[in-house]
């Protein structure tokens, strides 16, 4: 397109512009005639200002006329694909400079309308989403247009086993201009058992605009793809698991807990049938007539026992007979670390049929006691698992005359008694008692 105007003024050009449409990222042209009505040779320097500077041109830059001659120059538009770009219009000017008369400059304008074009760019994150009922996006959208726009958001999927919310629903963007929305998707039921679920879906930017059909292409942009994996509430490691769980526990009660039952139950029955016939409730017999001395004593002197331990014979009533009741007690201390022996040795023409022993660690000392009655040992206890035990046989276990009833005591630690201090030494003490008959 060109134009030319008329110039009465020495060296003046004369110069006019057509209005133009471009649309960005194309490109359009138009031409601007310049006519020398000087009555010298004159060179023109062109030069566009304006808005438009930074995408136009002319070619050529420089003409030089004779007087009453003309050129045609072009301008070419070459705006970009850009936000930068405003539709609507906008001015264009050249400035037309004469190199011989600075002052006679002229700088026709003209306007170039900017047409509208639309581009959105989204982007999801994450594309990928794990979860038991719900999952959680974030939607990125920008204007990359060149004109204000409302952009809608939708989603879908081919069935309906998800639901979308999306917040906001709707927004209004400039030129250039970003947002982000929440996207918030829900399954409609839990999966309990099994393996995970996936379900894929698109997200797509939709311009909310009046009097265009969603199926417009200028509109509906494509769609992003984004996938939502629903996972079990009870993954299958759990289930293995609990499945070996119910398996140990019925092994357990049919075959385990039986055997282990029927091993403690012949053991106990084996540790009792080595005992000599033992009972569980405590009781002792009251003393017999004897006054706790040692028969055939002087005195009330007591029996010697073993490393300093002292023992004191059994008493009998006044004019002791056969088949007397009758007991002993044995009192031993033993220092820590060593081992001493109390004994109670039968009187001559006696014996003595042993049905009862009470053993006392009333302090609670740790260490070995042995019991012997005669040349046999009855049982060997530690301290530290009584402080009361008693015996009882049904038939007297007898033994004759100058037989003696041993307690041997190995002391590792004395125990503290009621008094609250600890003892210097271990503490024992044995009660035997039963029948003191006379040898015939």
């Amino acid at each position: 397109m060109t134009s030319s105007a008329a110039s009465s003024s020495a060296g003046a050009p004369g110069l006019d512009i057509p209005r133009v449409s471009v649309v960005p990222g194309g490109t359009a042209t138009t031409s601007l005639t310049v006519r020398n009505d000087g009555d010298i040779v004159e060179a023109y320097h062109l030069e566009v200002v304006g808005d438009c500077a930074a995408w136009t041109t002319v070619e050529p830059e420089r003409v030089s006329l004779y007087p009453g001659t003309t050129e045609t120059v072009t301008i070419r538009l070459e705006p970009p694909r850009s936000p930068r770009v405003r539709a609507g219009d906008v001015p264009l000017a050249v400035r037309v400079l004469p190199t011989e008369h600075p002052e006679a400059v002229r700088v026709p304008e003209t306007v170039v309308h900017v047409e509208e074009f639309r581009e959105l760019r989204t982007a999801l994150a994450p594309g990928r989403r794990r979860g038991w009922l719900r999952g959680r996006y974030r939607l990125a959208v920008r204007n990359e247009g060149n004109a204000p726009v409302r952009v809608a958001f939708t989603a879908g999927q081919q069935g309906e086993e998800l639901k979308f919310d999306f917040r906001p629903m709707a927004q209004d963007l400039e030129p250039g201009e970003s947002a982000e929305a929440a996207l918030r998707v829900r399954a409609g039921r839990p999966v309990w058992f099994g393996t995970p679920t996936t379900w894929p879906f698109t997200v797509a930017a939709t311009e909310a605009r009046d009097g265009a059909e969603p199926s417009d292409p200028a509109l509906v942009r494509p769609p992003v793809e984004a996938e939502f994996v629903q996972i079990p509430v009870f993954p299958r490691w759990l289930l293995v698991l609990l499945a070996a769980l119910v398996a140990l526990l019925v092994a357990w009660f049919a075959l385990v807990r039986p055997a282990v039952r029927s091993t403690a139950k012949e053991a106990a029955d084996e540790v009792v049938q080595k005992r000599p016939a033992p009972t569980a409730v405590p009781s002792v017999r009251p003393p017999g007539t004897g006054d706790g001395k040692q028969p055939g004593g002087t005195g009330d002197k007591p029996g010697t026992g073993g490393d300093g331990g002292t023992g004191t014979g059994p008493g009998t009533g006044p004019g002791t007979s056969a088949g007397q009741q009758g007991s002993a007690t044995i009192d031993l201390e033993t220092r820590g670390g060593e081992t001493a022996t109390g004994t109670y040795t039968v009187p001559k023409g006696k014996t003595f049929g042993i049905t009862d022993i009470v053993v006392a660690n009333f302090q609670g000392d740790e260490g070995v006691m042995t019991i012997g009655f005669g040349d046999r040992k009855i049982t060997t206890i530690a301290l530290e698992t009584f402080r009361n035990q008693d015996y009882h046989w049904v038939t007297p276990i007898r033994i004759n005359e100058s037989q003696t009833v041993t307690i041997q005591v190995t002391c590792a630690k004395p125990g503290t008694p009621a008094t609250g201090r600890r003892a210097q030494k271990c503490h024992e003490v044995l009660n035997v008692s039963g029948m003191l008959n006379d040898l015939r």
